[in-house]
């Protein structure tokens, strides 16, 4: 049975150790309480298991469970068991190298609730490895819908929050593929669902150190994948998926600019 208004915040857990203990104490620090977290181990082969375990020792009375994956299945599946096992009316999903501001919860539920919305992301600024923000910030737009964003994924994953008594969770499961997060949005507002932006910069998106390899890093991997999304998940033509394609190539560079 969902706890009325509470949020289930879900991070999937591989190769934390250097940033879980952080990252669980931004979850700790936000201004509205009623939240429980779900990390679920995707079998990470560091020491995360062991300091995730320790912090629920120090902090006994915090909502804060651990689910273990049979074997390495990756994000989207790890993200999928996460969101099977929340509790909370609402739902939240947060990278483990990514930051939240104390306000970000309590803001993003308001405008949820004055939108009426099932569906909503807010804005987010790039941060260097140590998590100092560099000033450039990607901004939500009022709306999106799916044509729109086609044309740009300015939808980040630990920006989103969603009502689950109004997207039950069987809509909500990610598909095992790259890019996972991008599809599930775009198959939400396929079905005529708007998504609401917060232009509120309550999100930090950490970007990797140089040299450190990274999906979002790597700019030819990036481009294989949209293009993926655009012919295998969206089933688009080959004419449609270059338009597309072009714009959001467009859009992606302003966004870092």
């Amino acid at each position: 049975m969902k706890q009325t208004e509470m949020v289930s915040i879900v991070i999937p857990v591989y190769g934390l150790e250097h940033l879980i203990r952080e990252t669980m104490d931004y979850v700790r620090a936000q201004t509205y309480t009623d939240w429980e977290l779900i990390l679920v181990d995707d079998r990470s082969p560091d020491t995360s298991v062991d300091l995730i375990e320790q912090y629920c020792r120090e902090y006994p009375g915090c909502r804060i469970r651990l689910l273990r994956q049979e074997r390495n299945r990756g994000p989207a599946l790890a993200r999928n068991r996460g969101v099977e096992a929340a509790e909370g009316r609402y739902l939240a999903f947060l990278d483990g190298d990514d930051i939240w501001e104390p306000d970000k919860l309590r803001r993003e539920l308001e405008f949820l609730k004055e939108k009426d919305a099932a569906f909503v992301f807010m804005s987010y600024e790039f941060a260097e490895p140590d998590g100092h923000g560099t000033g450039r910030i990607a901004h939500a737009p009022e709306t999106l819908t799916y044509r729109e964003a086609l044309r740009n994924t300015t939808i980040f994953t630990s920006t989103v929050m969603f009502d689950l008594e109004k997207i039950p969770k069987e809509k909500l499961r990610m598909p095992d593929m790259k890019s996972e997060d991008t599809a599930l949005w775009w198959s939400l507002l396929r079905e005529g669902i708007t998504a609401y932006g917060l232009d509120e910069t309550l999100v930090r998106y950490r970007r990797p150190a140089p040299g450190q390899k990274s999906l979002s890093s790597n700019k030819v991997e990036a481009l294989r994948r949209i293009w993926n999304l655009y012919r295998k998940a969206e089933h688009l033509s080959v004419p449609r998926s270059m338009g597309n394609f072009v714009l959001w190539a467009v859009n992606a560079v302003r966004r870092r600019l």
